[in-house]
């Protein structure tokens, strides 16, 4: 067996769970900012937020994507073939809020701008959605012959399980990016992040708690709990108490861990498999019947080991970088200039006298 197998399952889980951390809260945002912006100013505070930063969290999926291409090719080739009409709606959500954020100010019509906040929020709503009920289905089985085939249509990745699963991660992203303009907005926004996180909270929490049950119970054959799922029931209560408390930083800390552990959850569950066969145990797809060649994995991970740390480094300096906190009243328009006052009428002055006259 390739010594290298396991760690890329875990680097292929890692990016994954990286990507939902940062990509998470711009999830977040994008379905909040019409609720936390209540005007055309509040809502460009709220877009900034995360203006010089997504870009960059998306570049973990694109980079957890080409990781199961190159490491797990047989794994890649089904999950992608079998999601084919899923994987083509989330990349046109994706497409569409990259699109948002650039397009939303080429404008200054209300329609039109009103047009882009609607998009990006049904955008950011159901890319979650989609990637939530892809991992969920991984997990939860779907018919695959012996072949490595999908042998099912777009209904059957409607599985119970999954959808929950996306839902959950939904509001998991609502959450976590609630907390994160709890700390990069002030005023009435910052006001308005708190509620919207308040009311969130315990749907939230309610969810998760029902996922790790089912994800329990789907995947284990013990009673008790993992170190990782119990890690994710704890993250999202305190997640839940912090968020009443107005403790806004451990707050987001909270449903970091929270977020993190729900994609975790998955991946051990799911380990020594990939992808589960509703049609026959024996049709599972495995690390060892998907996995590389030797070589291929060895390449692999130097370039990783060098590259990665430096990826890293340049994301935490841009973290730092852009840190300050946003105001709504940064884009609001300039008042109007005050008009000149009306310079006096000289006075007509008499004629000079003459001497002599």
């Amino acid at each position: 067996m390739n010594d290298l197998v396991p760690f890329w399952f875990i680097v292929i889980a890692v990016l994954w769970t990286g990507f939902f951390i940062l990509e998470g809260f711009d999830f977040g945002v994008g379905m909040l900012h019409s609720v936390v912006g209540r005007d055309d100013p509040g809502r460009r505070a709220a877009i900034n937020t995360i203006g010089p930063l997504w870009d960059g969290n998306e570049v973990w999926l694109i980079v957890a994507g080409a990781a199961m291409f190159a490491a797990f090719p047989g794994w890649y080739a089904t999950m992608f073939s079998g999601m084919y009409l899923a994987l083509v709606l989330l990349l046109i959500c994706l497409i569409i809020r990259g699109v948002a954020f650039e397009y939303r100010g080429k404008r200054d019509a209300a329609r039109w701008r009103r047009t882009w906040d609607v998009l990006l929020t049904v955008a950011s709503v159901l890319a979650p959605l989609l990637i939530g009920i892809a991992l969920g289905d991984l997990l939860a089985g779907l018919p695959i012959d012996s072949a490595q085939n999908y042998t099912g249509s777009f209904w059957d990745l409607l599985k119970p399980y999954g959808v929950w699963t996306g839902i959950t991660l939904v509001l998991a992203c609502a959450l976590h990016g609630a907390t994160f303009l709890c700390l990069k907005t002030t005023g009435d926004m910052h006001e308005r992040s708190r509620q919207v996180a308040r009311r969130v909270a315990p749907g939230t929490g309610a969810f998760v708690i029902g996922f790790i049950i089912w994800t329990h119970v789907t995947a284990s054959t013990t009673f008790f709990l993992n170190v990782i799922e119990l890690l994710a029931i704890l993250a999202v209560l305190a997640a839940v108490w912090l968020v009443y408390e107005h403790r806004d930083g451990f707050a987001f800390a909270a449903t970091t861990v929270t977020v993190a552990s729900c994609i975790v959850s998955i991946f051990v569950d799911l380990y020594p498999n990939v992808m589960v066969s509703s049609t026959s145990k024996a049709y599972n797809l495995t690390v060892h019947n998907t996995a590389s060649g030797a070589y291929s994995l060895k390449t692999m991970t130097i370039v990783v080991i060098v590259l990665l740390p430096v990826v890293l480094a340049y994301q935490a300096w841009t973290y730092y970088v852009f840190r300050k906190r946003v105001s709504a009243s940064d884009f609001a328009p300039p008042p109007p200039p005050p008009e000149a006052a009306a310079e006096p009428e000289p006075r007509p002055t008499a004629p000079p006298v003459r001497p002599g006259s």
